[in-house]
């Protein structure tokens, strides 16, 4: 017989928030009920109370040696067996003992009720007038209210056991009828309508209980912030004025409240994600520091779990429409409500993509980023994006584009185009471009025992043994992320939305989305894989012929298909492959090569040294030379004469008919004022008809060696310049203009001879005009 299986699943987050309203809804119904209750409760016994009272006192008998007391029956008798107690038998005589048995058998008349309405033979006085019996009825005197005692525990002394006993007062029936006319006017006054204030009463009577609310959740917050593992409950109550009844400060004290919580969470949330503990953990003795903050932890995501349900609970409202029944909040109130919500959960999806529920946070956020209300969609929308920019791992933005990807599915593509305009922003080229510089850095490597044993001695290799294991520590302190998990992470968000850019193009050509999937297209197009460049372009030129398009989307088709080419070409590094591949398939297969297929490759050749790095242009021209050696008939190409019919067409992909033979290598001209060197060593060299001797013949250090070994020995992988660069000779000036050498010679003449004729006839002398102003 099969087991049976275990059907019981574990809640869902939406079934929990559910749950979780329907208990606080109960919550707030069963105080309120009970309050109700209590104060029914009480009015009752009250009522019970003092018709007790009144029953009492009207069947209370009144002795008429002492109108003042009232006493029962009972506590008569009670006392007079205690004053029997007090008083000894043998001090009365046996015929006063007598007498006074006899009168407490006959004595009617001392246990009557005086306040009834009539005397107690009433049968026999049938005829008299009721005036004369209303004067005979005995007049009731004001009695002191009667003491009841309360006996407590006796004390045994050397004499005996002594009774104790305490006095009680008893209400005064008077007193109780001014409570319950007390209680029938504060029933009354409850009734009535209460006074309606002013707008300016109205308006202080706001402002004063506002600023208590504030002052309460600032003390509040306050001691949460100054000790948040001791006072992790008052989170609760904080999280409880969420809930205010008040209708006049209701809508601003929840806003209040809501972000008031919203920092709180982002200064006391620890930087790491909170697991829920197992069994052997809690069975574990632990110290009382770690137990404390387990406490603290469980408590924080409880009320963090609780105030994100709170928050979806008020855009749930909104979304709805629905008035609740306490209709505390109006249903205008209800955006100004859901905008804070909002806001809140938007600042926690970019501080917080690390702690707990943030998938949950996710869920809620990226429906909104489609919302009717623009402010909404474009609070969501700048937070996703801020996201985005600030991930340096990928996990959370992982996160957030299947979210989007599969809404954008569901809704059959009808968005925002906004939404897809924030897949711009994903940071997966500036890793890709930190990862370079980590290659670089490699990780330090550690002495093996071998090297330790050679190099060191005892004392240095336990020293070394100590200092390694430091420094791992520290390295594993530092907890830095692997660059295969970055890499795998990148790879598969760009998968996701790769996939959502090609169903629209494949579903949705006339969509709004579209200029967004071609802009997107055309900054990640480089990172495509290769077997989607045929269905790719394919795709973009149907969209450019269809005329449906309009010029700025025609102009990122374009573009995309530029960076699909330019992203996945022939990198430097590959060079050297190329250079090995046509050695084996034109040199040393020259038998099986036609002269059209050298003519073809050679000017290919040329036309690929203008566009790569110089030790690629020094290889692919060493390439050329040993071909024109190969194929002493290709010269034809450094001649402009045309030989036979055709036009060279250099797109043609098949090398045999593209009429090679019909074209010039003027790329050789260009490359001959190239700014290295070599390269301009090679150019005129190949122009000459790559000769073995004479002028234009090369040194041997570049005839004798292949092309591969150039491309090598003028690598540029080490950042120098092979040949280095000569430094340029400054010329120095000896002799430096000064003044007059600015001037014209004639000028300088001119001067000169009017300045030698004032110091010989003209001489100055300031003396003599001085003397001659002292004198006036």
């Amino acid at each position: 017989m099969k087991a049976r299986r275990n059907k019981k699943q574990i809640p869902s987050f939406r079934k929990l928030l559910k749950t979780s309203k329907v208990k606080l809804e109960n919550k707030l119904k069963n105080k309120q009920f009970k309050q109700q209750s209590t104060l029914k409760k009480y009015r009752k016994e009250q009522r019970k109370l003092r018709q007790a009272v009144k029953d009492a006192v009207s069947k209370k008998p009144i002795p008429l040696e002492d109108p003042r007391e009232k006493r029962p029956g009972k506590r008569i008798e009670r006392e007079e067996e205690e004053e029997e107690e007090a008083l000894p038998l043998d001090m009365m005589d046996e015929d006063d003992l007598q007498l006074m048995r006899d009168l407490g058998q006959r004595a009617s008349f001392l246990t009557r009720d005086l306040s009834s309405s009539e005397p107690v033979h009433a049968k026999k006085r049938k005829h008299e007038r009721v005036i004369e019996k209303y004067e005979k009825i005995p007049r009731t005197l004001q009695t002191a209210p009667e003491k009841e005692l309360i006996h407590l525990l006796p004390i045994k002394d050397k004499s005996g056991i002594i009774p104790q006993t305490r006095e009680k007062p008893v209400t005064d029936s008077n007193q109780d009828e001014e409570d319950e006319e007390e209680m029938e006017l504060e029933e009354e006054i409850i009734e009535d309508p209460i006074r309606e204030l002013t707008l300016e009463e109205h308006l202080i009577e706001r402002r004063k209980k506002l600023q208590e609310k504030k002052m309460h959740i600032a003390a509040l917050a306050s001691a949460i912030l100054s000790d948040p593992e001791s006072n992790i409950k008052k989170l609760k109550e904080l999280r409880s004025m969420l809930m205010e009844q008040d209708p006049d400060v209701a809508v601003t004290i929840r806003k209040l409240v809501i972000v008031s919580l919203m920092e709180l969470f982002k200064d006391i949330t620890p930087s790491y994600k909170i697991r829920p503990l197992t069994e052997a953990e809690k069975s574990t003795k632990i110290r009382k520091e770690t137990q404390k903050l387990r406490e603290f932890e469980e408590g924080l995501v409880s009320q963090y779990k609780f105030y994100l349900e709170d928050l979806e609970q008020m855009i749930k409202d909104w979304k709805q429409r629905k008035l609740k029944k306490s209709n505390v909040v109006s249903l205008k109130a209800y955006k100004g409500l859901a905008e804070v919500a909002v806001k809140s959960l938007c600042e926690l999806l970019v501080v917080l993509p690390h702690f707990n529920f943030h998938n949950n946070i996710i869920v809620l956020i990226v429906p909104l980023m489609n919302d009717v209300s623009k402010s909404i969609s474009e609070m969501c929308c700048e937070a996703v994006k801020k996201l985005f920019k600030q991930d340096k791992l990928g996990q959370a933005s992982l996160g957030v584009i299947k979210v989007i990807s599969g809404f954008v599915k569901g809704r059959n593509y009808e968005v925002r185009p906004e939404m897809l305009k924030t897949f711009l922003c994903l940071r997966i080229k500036e890793v890709e471009v930190k990862k370079d510089t980590e290659d670089i850095n490699k990780p330090k490597k550690f002495m093996t025992f071998k090297e330790k044993r050679k190099t060191l001695s005892r004392m240095q290799r336990k020293w070394k043994k100590a200092e390694e294991k430091l420094e791992r520590e520290l390295l594993e302190a530092e907890a830095s992320e692997s660059t295969e998990k970055k890499l795998k992470l990148h790879t598969e968000t760009l998968n996701i939305v790769f996939v959502t850019y090609f169903r629209i193009l494949k579903k949705a050509q006339r969509s709004p989305l579209l200029p967004t999937v071609l802009e997107g297209l055309a900054k990640f197009a480089h990172l495509i894989n290769v077997e989607f460049f045929d269905d790719l372009l394919v795709v973009l030129h149907t969209l450019i012929e269809s005329g449906d398009l309009s010029y700025q989307e025609s102009l990122h088709c374009v573009q995309t298909a530029f960076h699909i080419l330019s992203g996945q070409g022939a990198t430097n590094e590959g060079v050297e492959i190329v250079l090995q591949c046509l050695d084996v398939m034109l040199t040393k297969r020259r038998k099986q090569v036609s002269q059209q297929r050298a003519l073809a490759f050679i000017k290919r050749l040329c036309t690929l040294a203008l566009h790569v790095l110089p030790n690629s242009s020094i290889g692919i021209l060493a390439t050329n030379r040993i071909l024109m050696h190969t194929f002493p008939k290709t010269d034809l190409l450094l001649d402009n004469e045309s030989q036979g019919s055709g036009v060279f067409l250099p797109e043609l992909d098949e090398p045999e008919y593209c009429n090679a033979q019909n074209t010039a290598l003027w790329e050789l001209h260009a490359l001959r004022r190239h700014y290295h060197p070599v390269v301009q060593r090679f150019a005129a060299h190949l122009i000459a008809g790559a000769p073995s001797e004479g002028s234009e013949a090369l040194k041997p250090e570049l005839s004798r060696r292949s092309a591969t070994e150039l491309f090598e020995t003028y690598s540029m992988a080490a950042m120098t310049f092979n040949p280095p660069v000569q430094a340029s000779s400054s010329k120095r000036k000896d002799e430096v203009l000064q003044g007059d050498a600015f001037l014209n010679e004639d000028l300088n003449q001119l001067i000169k001879r009017h300045c030698s004729e004032v110091s010989t006839h003209m001489p100055l002398d300031f003396s003599r005009y001085l003397t001659t102003s002292l004198q006036r």
